[in-house]
């Protein structure tokens, strides 16, 4: 055989070597990954053959399959529409799936390894295997009191969120966003229909979308002053301990003095720590967080969970909603010393000072829960087709920032924040009811935005209940007071009352 040819024929033996070896690949290593991927048309198909497993909280079904006569037979419905979908997200045929629609996938769909024996039950009875069903932690007259109360605020504010939880347990007891959307179109079989509803949404200035409660960050005004009265607590101050107060207050390296909301508010030299929190008192934290130093202010926020950036709220065992990172910012002069005049702003949380709405909810509940911190979740059951539980939320103590004499003074200034001071709105009738304000600028030229976190006791001395709502950009004023009321109908709600 002459060069040529011999050169020939090692080429071609190469490729069909390389060729070979790509087919064993694609057979041996690749074919579960085309088996299943989104885009093959059999998928999909196969995927809405059977019934996807109910998503329900208080017996309600929040998300269900329907059978119809199309090429896909089951659709996926949402009964309640807007006010679940920020915590249900939705389950398209093209998209990818959101919210616990997208966490607890495998479940629903009946992939789930937890689902096996299920699966084979089903090949030998002729049974149709269908998904397992999600039982959440919500509290129906709390969601929905929340959604309606949010919407139909009486500010006019036009965005916002609010979250309350079980502060015993870290159930989410309530978790609205506003605005929101329909995810029925969204789920539609018709795809083109359900791609131009999604555009439609996305392209929103207003991002419906979004969850705010969970992905948004944001200044959260005086409410941070909790954070600051627990690092005095923890440092040798008590309720009674006079820190410097007075009209205004100008930090070492600042121009700008700091100022209280109302003349009236702390006019004084001193003023008692229970006090500054009960009125508010900017002068009072701001001089206060700046003698107990940035180190011990950015470390007492990261103990009660600022800077987390893994926290997921679904199922404790697994996935769920990704929690964006509250943050106390650097508070550092270009040396890397502490900026005492960002220091001062900082401990009224104020210049780069963000926190989530959940982190709101969870500071109000870890004070509630006697300094422990349960870790938030909202599966609080996994359910096999024929409704066998497979899963049980199990509590968890997530951390404990403080001690139970701590967290006692603490209770017992916010709720003298509720009954003397700038939280009266949330009262609630038969309740023991704390909280603190906060209102907060964020932008030169716009509305502050208005909060709330707090807690509630039965009368039996339960704590029944830790909310914190949020406003955005409320317009006129009093934003802090409309998020108290709002907060106070939440955990009426979550109690067992009425909060309409």
């Amino acid at each position: 055989m002459n060069a040529p040819l011999r050169k020939a024929g090692v080429v071609i033996f190469v490729l069909f070597g390389l060729l070979f070896a790509n087919l064993n690949w694609i057979q041996a290593y690749k074919a579960d990954a085309y088996r299943t991927d989104e885009h093959n048309g059999r998928v999909r198909i196969a995927e809405y053959s059977t019934p996807r497993g109910v998503i329900e909280a208080d017996g309600q079904a929040l998300a269900e399959s329907k059978a119809t006569d199309d090429t896909f037979k089951f659709l996926r419905t949402y009964p309640e529409k807007e006010a679940y979908a920020p915590v249900l997200g939705y389950k398209g045929v093209q998209m990818p799936a959101t919210g616990i629609e997208r966490a607890e996938n495998e479940f629903l769909s009946g992939a789930s390894d937890k689902l096996f024996a299920d699966r084979v039950s089903a090949m030998f009875t002729g049974d149709e295997a269908g998904g397992g069903n999600i039982v959440l932690s919500l509290k129906t007259k709390a969601q929905e009191t929340a959604y309606k109360q949010l919407i139909n605020n009486e500010r006019g504010a036009k965005k916002g969120s609010a979250v309350a939880i079980d502060p015993r347990t870290g159930a989410i007891q309530a978790m609205a966003s506003f605005p929101t959307y329909d995810p029925n179109p969204l789920a539609s079989h018709d795809t083109d229909a359900a791609s131009a509803e999604y555009s439609e949404l996305d392209a929103d200035k207003d991002k419906p979308l979004l969850n705010r409660a969970v992905s948004e960050t944001y200044p959260p005004g005086s409410t941070f002053k909790v954070i600051i009265s627990a690092a005095a607590l923890k440092n040798g101050y008590d309720q009674s301990t006079e820190i410097p107060a007075g009209e205004e207050y100008i930090a070492p390296g600042s121009g700008a003095p700091i100022r209280n909301a109302e003349d009236q508010t702390c006019p004084g030299r001193k003023v008692s720590l229970k006090e500054a929190l009960t009125d508010s008192c900017n002068t009072g934290y701001a001089q206060l967080g700046v003698e107990l130093g940035g180190e011990k202010v950015k470390q007492e926020a990261k103990d009660w969970g600022f800077e987390q950036e893994d926290l997921t709220i679904g199922n404790l065992k697994g996935d769920g909603l990704s929690v964006a990172a509250s943050r106390t910012g650097e508070i550092l002069n270009p040396d890397g010393s502490i900026d005492q005049a960002a220091l001062a702003q900082s401990s009224i949380g104020q210049k780069d000072v963000r926190m989530t709405t959940v982190e709101g909810a969870m500071i109000a509940a870890t004070v509630a829960n006697g300094g422990k911190q349960m870790k938030p979740y909202l599966v609080q059951q996994q359910l096999s087709p024929d409704r066998r539980p497979i899963y049980n939320a199990n509590p968890e103590v997530l951390r404990t920032p403080v001690n139970g004499d701590v967290a006692n003074d603490l209770k017992e200034m916010m709720v003298s924040v509720v009954e003397n001071g700038t939280g009266k709105s949330a009262k609630i009738s038969g309740y023991d009811v704390g909280g603190k304000t906060g209102t907060a600028q964020n932008a030169e030229g716009a509305d502050n935005h208005g909060w709330f976190i707090g807690f509630a006791f039965n009368d039996k001395g339960e704590a029944v209940s830790a909310v914190c709502v949020m406003l955005e950009n409320v317009p006129g004023g009093h934003a802090s007071a409309e998020a108290a009321r709002i907060a106070g109908k939440i955990m009426k709600a979550a109690a067992g009352g009425g909060g309409d």
